[in-house]
């Protein structure tokens, strides 16, 4: 079975917790990890990393004492992600619960977290306690990647979720849209 029927499963068995019919393109995985200069990252933590396409991104260019680790709330995604990435410790739990999961990974801080999360597809409630969570382990300084959908940006919560950023990052940048992407999405790089 494909990884593109796998996900399309997960779509449907968790509507409103994965926001896309289709894994990831390779070049919306670039977007999200090339703008970071891997060799200052110590620690690094992935949110729903769905089949694992940005998880191997990561895994190509993090150094090799860097602590990785990913947390994935669809067992069948994190078993796909789990057999792609075997190096990588991958977590069949809610973001929600970073901190113990960091923690028990000798994560006090994550100098970067790259985030698949269907943003515009949570309740307000979901959106504050995943992003809540994130910044108990987020530091100053820490870098934040997480991409979007333009027809997200329609919807209030995806509104919501674009002002949070700007609200509570020192910087936030959009990447230029990645068109060979189902649907075409953008990136949003931040540092806190």
């Amino acid at each position: 079975m494909s990884h593109h029927h796998h996900f399309f499963r997960a779509f449907l068995r968790n509507l409103g917790h994965v926001g896309a019919i289709a894994p990831s393109s390779q070049g919306l995985a670039d977007a999200m990890v090339d703008w970071i200069d891997w060799d200052t990252i110590g620690s690094v933590i992935e949110f729903g990393p769905g089949t694992g396409v940005f998880t191997e991104a990561v895994a190509k260019r993090k150094k090799e004492d860097t602590r990785f680790i990913a947390i994935e709330r669809d067992p069948e995604l994190a078993a796909i992600t789990s057999r792609r990435c075997p190096e990588i410790t991958i977590h069949e739990d809610c973001v929600s619960n970073v901190v113990p999961l960091a923690r028990e990974a000798g994560i006090e801080t994550a100098d970067a977290i790259i985030c698949g999360l269907p943003w515009a597809s949570f309740s307000p409630e979901l959106q504050d306690q995943c992003l809540h969570a994130m910044f108990e382990v987020l530091p100053p300084g820490g870098k934040f990647a997480t991409f979007a959908y333009w027809q997200g940006l329609a919807l209030p919560s995806g509104q919501r979720f674009r002002k949070f950023l700007h609200e509570n990052f020192s910087t936030v940048e959009q990447s230029p849209t990645v068109w060979k992407n189902l649907p075409p999405a953008f990136v949003y790089r931040c540092e806190r």
